[in-house]
């Protein structure tokens, strides 16, 4: 009998497959049987309420407890659209010069796989989560959370001075419940699973930084405001690429103390597998032709010097001149006004060879 993959990783992995898809649509799901539900785009800054907000919990793919919950929490509904806007476009950033650039294009689904990409995808996906919520938290986008709870740091003072802080702690927490967190299978794809979706919340974690503000006189801080804050959900996403550059292949090993199957790495890296480190089961393909695992990087543009060669794939490349306009010999005049030419550059264009 097929064993079957434990909530959280079923619901991280079709969350992932959302950032695969148009920016102006998004996917939440949980079980990978339910039909894809399309939210409309725009993101919204402010939550919706009433009605609107009840609508969007329903237009989602959700477990009847989680439904609850979102419905008990106005904010949510946005908050889980702006995770799909921040994976999708962090995904896509840092494989732009990549074979595989986190596209899908409807060839099928590496989520389905154990490939490297798929770890990045778990990865970067609970990471995704992990920041908006904490985010939301602070800006005041979700009622039943407010300012991180740092010592000597009171809610009401930060909101005064504007120093509110990301709620990284209650983030977390609320993200276990909603998922619905619970003793990883024994199943070894199910383990790989949770590991990478676990890699992504600590590489959020790993960037929370204390900031201090003084007040007093002329600066003198006779009173200092700290509090936590998030790096840049980019920072996440580059330290996230650089674990799945360093991706090890997972193996089975039998813990000696509880004679249970566990993850281990492989013997040749010196190291045993850390908590830290993406891992896969299976090698990833090519990318270079077009499969149901992606389009393939015909027609893809590349830069001469730097990606043609690995992007094409040993195919060659095209090269077309284009004509691109430009602002130049710019001037300021007085008081506050600058002027500029447009200037037409001739500029060459090249993109990979489909066979």
């Amino acid at each position: 009998m097929r064993s079957r993959l434990p909530r959280t990783a079923c619901l991280l992995r079709l969350t992932a497959l959302c950032i695969l898809l148009s920016h102006a649509a998004a996917y939440f799901g949980l079980t990978g049987r339910e039909p894809l539900v399309l939210l409309p785009a725009p993101f919204s800054s402010e939550p919706p309420t009433g009605k609107a907000h009840l609508k969007q919990c329903e237009q989602m793919t959700l477990t009847r407890r989680q439904k609850r919950l979102c419905r008990r929490e106005p904010g949510l509904a946005e908050t889980l659209r702006e995770s799909v806007r921040l994976s999708l476009l962090e995904c896509r950033y840092q494989f732009r010069n990549e074979r595989w650039n986190c596209s899908l294009d409807g060839r099928g689904s590496l989520l389905k796989r154990a490939f490297k990409e798929t770890a990045f995808l778990l990865a970067v996906s609970s990471a995704a989560l992990t920041h908006a919520l904490a985010k939301a938290c602070s800006s005041g986008r979700m009622e039943r959370c407010t300012c991180d709870d740092s010592p000597g740091i009171q809610h009401r003072e930060a909101w005064q001075w504007g120093v509110c802080g990301d709620n990284l702690k209650y983030s977390t927490k609320f993200l276990k419940r909603f998922l619905g967190q619970k003793r990883v299978s024994k199943d070894l794809r199910a383990q790989v699973d949770a590991h990478n979706i676990n890699v992504g919340i600590r590489a959020v974690k790993s960037g929370l930084k204390t900031t201090c503000k003084c007040h007093g006189v002329s600066g003198s801080c006779a009173v200092r405001t700290c509090w936590k804050q998030l790096s840049p959900f980019h920072d996440t996403g580059r330290l996230l690429k650089h674990r799945y550059d360093a991706a090890a292949r997972a193996l089975s090993a039998t813990n000696a103390a509880t004679g249970e199957a566990e993850l281990a790495g492989p013997r040749r890296r010196g190291h045993s597998l850390r908590t830290g480190d993406l891992v896969y089961l299976e090698d990833s393909p090519s990318f270079c032709r077009p499969s149901r695992y992606s389009p393939g990087t015909g027609g893809r543009s590349c830069a001469k010097d730097t990606s043609c060669q690995s992007l094409c794939c040993g195919r060659g490349y095209n090269t077309a001149a284009r004509l691109t306009s430009l602002s130049c010999h710019c001037q300021v005049r007085w008081c506050c006004h600058v002027e500029c030419q447009t200037c037409v550059r001739e500029e060459e264009v090249y993109t990979c060879k489909t066979a």
